[in-house]
Parts: C-alpha cells; sequence; structure tokens
C-alpha cells in the first residue's frame, strides 16, 4: 500500500476535550481545549495550546494560574456551548457549579470527572497560539471515577475531539497493557 500526501491540517487524532478555566477581568470563564497534554513528571506538568486571540489566555496571564477539568460525555452540550460564545460577551460563570481548591483563582467545575488546578509556570508564544505551562498542583476527582485509587477511564467516560472533521467522539475499548505488550518482542 502506497501512502499518499494530505493536506498539513492533519492532527494527533484524537485529542482530549476539556475545559479549561481561568478568571478574566473578575468574572468565571470556561474555554473547551482539545489541545492539552503532559508536559512533565516531576512536578507533574500539563500544556494547553490556546489561540492567542481567545479570551481565556488574558486571564491566565493575568492570574497566574488556570484550571483543566475533564468532562463526560453527557456534557457535550455545555461543552460545545462555551465554544460557541466568547467570555468577553457572554457570561458563562453560570454554566457549571463552581468550585475553588488550594490556589483560590482557578475555578474549576463540580460536575467534571477530574480538576487540575494548575500555577502557571512558562508560556511558550506561536505565530498563533500560545503553550501555556502549568504545574499541577491539585488534582480532584470522587471515588465512582477510580478503579485501584487511579482515574478510570471508562468510568470518566471522556469525549475526545478529531480535527479537521471537528467532531466529538467517546473513548473506545481497552487494547493491551503499555509497556506489557511488546515485551514478546524483545529478544534476550
Amino acid at each position: 500500500m502506497e501512502k499518499i500526501k494530505i493536506n498539513t491540517n492533519a492532527f494527533v487524532y484524537p485529542m482530549p476535550i476539556t475545559l479549561v478555566g481561568t478568571i478574566v477581568e473578575g468574572r468565571v470563564n470556561f474555554m473547551p481545549v482539545g489541545w492539552v497534554n503532559r508536559a512533565n513528571r516531576k512536578p507533574p506538568m500539563i500544556v494547553i495550546g490556546l489561540n492567542n486571540r481567545r479570551y481565556t489566555p488574558e486571564g491566565i496571564r493575568e492570574n497566574k494560574t488556570f484550571s483543566v477539568n475533564i468532562p463526560s460525555a453527557d456534557m457535550v452540550e455545555q461543552i460545545d456551548y462555551c465554544g460557541l460564545v466568547s467570555g468577553r460577551k457572554i457570561d458563562k460563570s453560570g454554566v457549571f457549579e463552581v468550585f475553588y481548591g488550594d490556589l483560590k483563582s482557578a475555578p474549576m467545575i463540580k460536575n467534571c470527572t477530574l480538576c487540575m488546578e494548575c500555577k502557571l509556570v512558562d508560556i511558550h508564544e506561536l505565530p498563533t497560539n500560545d503553550l501555556f505551562i502549568g504545574e499541577i498542583v491539585a488534582a480532584y476527582t470522587e471515588e465512582k471515577y477510580l478503579t485501584d485509587s487511579k482515574p478510570d477511564i471508562k468510568k470518566m467516560n471522556p469525549l475526545v475531539l478529531t480535527m479537521p472533521d471537528n467532531n466529538y467522539w467517546v473513548v473506545g475499548e481497552h487494547v493491551e497493557k503499555a509497556w506489557s505488550v511488546g515485551k514478546k518482542l524483545i529478544q534476550e
């Protein structure tokens, strides 16, 4: 089978859907973000890529904090709404029940399956997006989303996003155990 060249608007497939929370001009704001990834193990850090013309980056720069919330698939309508309207024009503070952790300036969503409050570590500016690196200072969940004291992806039922087709999906079936299945190929 031969490889064919396609448009460079191809992304890592799929991306997690999160809701990034911050306070902008004294008001709680949430923005759906798919460009999210682990950035460091110790201390635990996360990186989010945000369009530099959006409203949410202003709040992160202002407070030096933000939250990353993992919603479940049943929150798809609220998630999409938060991406359709700008916090610059619409007050999104009442869309979710909000709570705060240790930082007091990183609003988190009570109905989300996993919430991480982050302290801003660095910003890497790119032509259209800025990468915000945050240290995860605390994480919150509920017992019902855990298996063996760890977040369970099936119980959390998170959404993922595919681009460039712009569709939401749920996570599929377990395939194999990471850092294990490939051991069969290791020659001694």
